[in-house]
């Protein structure tokens, strides 16, 4: 239990964990308030049974009990305060310390790791954190120094009755270890059930109107019944494992205060122990472990708090990129490649690659699908680290850039746009947060998106769906173009950016892209003609491997993929419905 309570105070951190500590010494004081209502009882019952009634016994009784009341009204009023703003704040500091450690994970992280198990522990595990731990935590502490605080009391009354209400704790602490280990064997199977659940909606709703479209929702939806019902099963499952030994611990509990009961009145028969201190002791034997009864239950979710604190830590212990370089400002922005060799999940996707892009110039990646293109654009950009080999812009390794100085040098235009829940302005601001709206709409314009923002009903105001559920693709595409533009990097890595553009957008969205890409240096992944057609260099790529490289007519007089692929391309185009 202590190492567990441990491992939650380390969590929380450095200021959090001052304001939790603050508040176990203001829990001592709370239970001195509570333990003089004991004092109070036996000044009382010693003055009755003596007959004296003077003003001053009464007095006593009276700032007892005040002192107990209002000191413990105030005292838990404070202490209540500093759980809450410690939890919370546990959870709003850990939310963006993920955000943080996850913003520099090589990419190759979120192909590994589930949508849904990142959503859980920063949603449900960390709520955990924030609500049911500290509640937990700190009743257990709470109980746990009300009980000592009594049984102290009682010791200092007599101490045959203290070793008595000892020896219940040492019981207590002892079936305690029960219960935790009757939770772990669960905890792990409820953790896992709570992250599945999380990812089986999350996909569900991102592909429903897949779903739809091929008649999948009976299946879809016995996977996530399946889901729901696994969950529902180990909830159970870990109430089931707690129960049992939650109930030794309050039959152990009631029967030690049965035992300092049968003690006291055998003592006061026995002529060693005065009535007044007899009633207390029976008084004490009440509650001495009211407290630590509802601690006893509260123990049955520290190992759950504790798995939940070794998944958000998980995820803070993965290893980032070496994102500590220097703050490069390089002369030019030519980039190479020399003999880079990657591999992904023991599988190699780049292998032996060396290329040139001077800066300034378009830069065509074209092949199969599946060749290595994307990775290409990746490692240029540092998304990944290379296995072998090195990455240069502008001479230096880019492994020598601080990450942000490197970024500054990047745009990015992706064949899948994400666009955030928020006004369409601050998705176009997003490069340049206090851009003013004067910038906001001359980019829009020069994306060709003003008009279409416009008849909007609350143009640059309107709130877009997560994701940008609410556009067209071809609306996003631009609103993207638009984004990178007020960035102004140097350098432009369009992946597909037209492939699924409807026809009544490729025009608008083909201007846009030229206005983006004017004097900059262009990287671009295509499967269009018209858009590899004029760049300066075209690089074919076949299975991790630079196997054509050139100018649209130079590879168009030799036999190979590109030739086969603009052959491919040109039959599609004339294809006509008779």
């Amino acid at each position: 239990m202590y190492k567990m309570l441990m491992k939650f105070f380390r969590f929380c951190g450095e200021k959090n964990r001052k304001k939790f500590y603050r508040s176990v010494v203001l829990g001592v004081l709370e239970a001195l308030c509570s333990s003089m209502k004991i004092a109070a009882a036996y000044f009382a019952i010693k003055a009755v049974l003596e007959g004296d009634f003077s003003f001053g016994a009464f007095a006593l009784v009276i700032g007892l009990m005040l002192i107990s009341t209002i000191g413990k009204t105030i005292i838990t009023r404070f202490s209540q305060m500093l759980q809450t703003e410690g939890g919370y704040d546990t959870c709003a500091m850990k939310r963006i310390e993920i955000a943080e450690h996850l913003r520099y994970l090589p990419m190759g992280y979120f192909n590994d790791t589930s949508l849904g198990h990142i959503t859980s522990v920063t949603t449900n595990t960390l709520e955990q954190m924030a609500d049911i731990a500290t509640r937990a935590v700190m009743m257990i502490l709470q109980g746990s120094l009300t009980t000592v605080v009594i049984a102290t009391g009682m010791l200092i009354f007599d101490w045959r009755i203290g070793l008595i209400g000892l020896c219940g704790i040492a019981v207590f602490l002892f079936v305690n270890q029960f219960t935790n280990k009757s939770v772990a064997k669960v905890a792990n199977e409820k953790l896992a059930a709570d992250r599945d659940i999380v990812g089986v909606v999350l996909e569900y709703i991102q592909g429903i109107s897949e779903i739809r479209n091929y008649h999948l929702v009976e299946k879809n939806n016995a996977r996530l019944d399946k889901a729901i019902e696994r969950k529902t099963k180990n909830d159970i499952r870990a109430e089931l494992a707690a129960i049992p030994a939650v109930g030794v611990q309050m039959l152990v509990c009631k029967l030690t205060g049965v035992a300092i009961c049968g003690a006291s009145l055998y003592f006061y028969f026995d002529g060693s122990m005065a009535i007044h201190n007899t009633i207390i002791m029976l008084l004490c034997s009440y509650m001495i472990f009211e407290m630590l009864d509802m601690a006893g239950i509260y123990t049955a979710l520290l190992r759950i708090i504790g798995k939940g604190v070794d998944l958000a830590e998980e995820i803070l212990n993965i290893p980032q990129m070496d994102i500590d370089g220097e703050e490069i400002h390089p002369d030019n922005l030519d980039m190479h490649m020399e003999h880079v060799s990657f591999a992904y999940e023991n599988r190699k996707i780049i292998d032996d690659v060396t290329l040139d892009i001077k800066e300034k110039t378009t830069t065509a990646i074209v092949g199969p699908s599946g060749g290595g293109k994307t990775t290409i654009t990746a490692l240029l950009s540092r998304f990944w680290d290379v296995d072998e080999g090195k990455v240069t812009l502008g001479g230096r390794d880019v492994r020598d850039y601080s990450f942000d100085s490197l970024m500054e040098n990047f745009s990015f235009v992706f064949q899948r746009v994400y666009l955030f829940q928020d006004t369409i302005a601050n998705n176009i601001r997003f490069g340049q947060p206090e851009a003013p709206m004067e910038k906001v709409i001359e980019a829009a314009k020069k994306a060709c998106c003003h008009d279409f923002i416009m008849a909007l009903p609350d143009g640059y105001e309107t709130i877009v769906g997560e994701g940008g559920a609410s556009l067209s693709g071809g609306e996003k595409q631009r609103i993207a173009i638009a984004r990178a533009m007020m960035k102004d990097a140097p350098i432009i890595i369009l992946d597909e950016a037209t492939a699924n553009v409807d026809p009544e957008n490729e025009k608008e969205l083909t201007n846009a892209i030229e206005n983006l890409t004017s004097e900059k240096t262009i990287i671009m992944i295509a499967h269009r003609l018209k858009t590899v057609r004029h760049a300066d260099q075209i690089l074919v790529v076949d299975k991790g491997r630079i196997v054509q490289k050139g100018k649209h007519e130079d590879l168009m007089n030799e036999e190979g993929i590109y030739r086969r692929f603009i052959a491919d391309r040109e039959q599609a185009v004339s294809w006509k419905i008779g």
